[in-house]
């Protein structure tokens, strides 16, 4: 019962996760691109406080809306705040992360091919992560170096990133892991420093004393950190759906290139708002998209066929025999894995029909990209791993052409 427990509740949570995403980052597009598409004409003499205005229509009404240089001379009631769909974005994806990655490490951290950890070691790692790359992002905002040897340096510490956490956690784990690092950052900087220098400003209106225009600089900087960081951190999102990617033996470079054709195309639409179009950063984007297409293809890569292999009736013997026991734990009408409540994916295995049926995803993610069983919690030896390229390679009746 526990399991389908937990199911119910990583479900409403990855919902509500999602929705409140879609609020945080639905939030950052459209303010960063309003800062952009402000006009900003010479100062009126009666409203010399105005940096710049715009004028919209949507759903059916018109809108005016003014940027200030610094505040208002008199500070409006009601006056709203954006913060809260950061905090919950970041409240609800830890939940997440909590009930699926730690309730679990052994099937989503952990990787004894790639570090032999104790559940409670991945999980404390993980944690002194996130906590860890607040504290170097923070060192590298305070250098007094450019903004651009800063985003070269923030990029640079990314590419280590996903390296190091390759050298940790198993594949998927890892892609997690950086995920929930940059998310944290974004929500940090909102907690910290964006949020903390608007606080000051409305109280140095409400005192009477001048604002300090340094601080909404500086809160401005993290907002647009944060603006790059949201592609990157929904492509890690969805990571996990797609085995061919964290699976790789270099799924720490390819996680990176992704990250670096995100933000290429952010940057895009970043200038487009400010009125310079440039199709490089689209054209660089889709270049790296195409060349880690062409990488990854499978190229028979992975079908360790053997000529001697098993055939005709007793292939299928073998198969059924092996899909029984490493497979059907987690993919049947009746699972019998603890951490599988029920069928996952909806993929069920339980007779010659389903297996024939399921042949393509079984031949992507045993034989192929070795992605299941998951963590390989049934322990799949390589020997049956070859009785299925052999059996897939020798075309067998019932299997889709």
């Amino acid at each position: 019962m526990e399991a389908y427990f937990l199911t119910w509740a990583g479900l409403l949570v990855r919902w509500a996760h999602i929705i409140t995403g879609i609020a945080w980052i639905g939030s950052s597009f459209y303010f960063m691109w309003l800062d952009a598409r402000l006009n900003r004409p010479p100062r009126d003499p009666e409203s010399p406080d105005i940096e710049g205005d715009l004028w919209a229509v949507h759903g059916g009404g018109f809108y005016h809306a003014q940027k200030y240089q610094v505040a208002p001379q008199v500070l409006p009631e009601p006056l709203h705040w954006f913060k809260w769909e950061a905090y919950w974005t970041w409240i609800t994806g830890f939940a997440l992360l909590s009930i699926v990655y730690y309730k679990n490490p052994q099937a989503y951290l952990i990787d004894p091919e790639v570090l032999d950890l104790a559940p409670w070691q991945a999980v404390g790692i993980s944690g002194v992560l996130i906590l860890l790359g607040w504290l170097v992002y923070q060192l590298l905002c305070a250098l007094p170096i450019s903004r651009a040897v800063l985003a070269l340096s923030g990029a640079l510490a990314v590419l280590l990133l996903c390296w190091g956490a390759s050298q940790v956690f198993s594949g998927r784990g890892a892609f997690i892991q950086v995920g929930i690092m940059l998310g944290s950052i974004m929500v940090a900087n909102v907690f910290f420093v964006i949020i903390p220098s608007q606080k000051v400003l409305v109280e140095a209106k409400q005192r009477g004393n001048p604002p300090d225009a340094k601080l909404g600089v500086s809160a401005k900087l993290r907002s647009t950190h944060n603006n790059y960081l949201t592609l990157p951190v929904v492509l890690v999102m969805i990571s996990p759906h797609y085995p061919l990617l964290y699976t790789h033996e270099w799924n720490w470079l390819l996680l990176f290139l992704l990250f670096l054709a995100g933000a290429l195309v952010r940057h895009f639409f970043n200038e487009r708002n400010r009125g310079r179009t440039s199709l490089l950063f689209p054209a660089l984007a889709l270049l790296l998209v195409l060349l880690m297409v062409y990488w990854l293809a499978p190229h028979n890569k992975g079908l360790q066929v053997e000529q001697n292999g098993v055939h005709g009736s007793e292939s299928m013997a073998a198969v059924n025999a092996i899909v029984r026991r490493r497979c059907q734990p987690c993919h049947s009408r009746h699972t019998t894995h603890p951490s599988a409540p029920v069928a996952q994916g909806g993929v069920e295995l339980d007779s010659a029909s389903d297996i024939a049926k399921w042949a393509e995803r079984i031949r992507a993610r045993a034989v192929i990209t070795r992605s299941m069983p998951l963590a390989n919690l049934t322990h799949m030896t390589e020997a049956e791993r070859t009785v299925l390229a052999n059996w897939f390679a020798a075309g067998e009746p019932g299997l889709p052409e």
